[in-house]
């Protein structure tokens, strides 16, 4: 499967929960946290491979956040 041409903001970051790249940023954006985060998608709640991918992304966007304001 080529993947190249993915549209990065539909990319399942857990698979457990297949919650989606953008839906986390949406909440994040809306003013969650990781945990409200994870009991509303149940993302970070099952198998654990995708705590360090969101973790590092939600760092991405509070950095983004601060750069802005």
């Amino acid at each position: 499967m080529n993947t190249q041409n993915a549209d990065p903001e539909e990319e399942v970051m857990c698979h457990c929960s297949g919650t989606k790249r953008h839906y986390i940023q949406s909440l994040f954006e809306q003013g969650m946290d990781r945990e409200a985060i994870s009991r509303w998608t149940g993302a970070l709640s099952g198998c654990g491979g995708c705590e360090w991918d969101i973790e590092q992304f939600l760092k991405e966007l509070a950095a983004q956040k601060h750069a802005r304001s």
